[in-house]
């Protein structure tokens, strides 16, 4: 056979050592269910709310803090998550991260 013609009978064991995940479930989403998170980097917290001590990005519109830029003073900040990097860098200053 020729292309991928065989993969499941005599080019099964090229397959397994070349392709191992050509077979399977890769899943699918329809487009309708899917749902873009919104983010915001660390480094954008005191452009967006300035002065503010405790920011609740929860009802803000955000679902995740991530760690790019820095913050220059302390903060209290809620969100549904964020990453070590961004925790890391809000407790640097002495703030916290409370994740709900």
């Amino acid at each position: 056979g020729k292309g991928n013609a065989g993969l499941h009978k005599h080019r099964f064991t090229y397959m397994i050592k070349y392709m191992p995940n050509h077979f399977g479930r890769r899943g699918f989403v329809p487009p309708g269910k899917r749902r873009e998170e919104r983010v915001i980097n660390v480094g954008q917290l005191e452009i967006l709310f300035p002065g503010k001590k405790e920011i609740n990005l929860k009802n803000e519109g955000f679902d995740k803090l991530l760690g790019k830029g820095s913050i220059s003073s302390k903060i209290k900040v809620i969100v549904s998550s964020a990453t070590e990097r961004a925790i890391e860098k809000v407790r640097e200053k002495g703030g916290e991260v409370v994740i709900e």
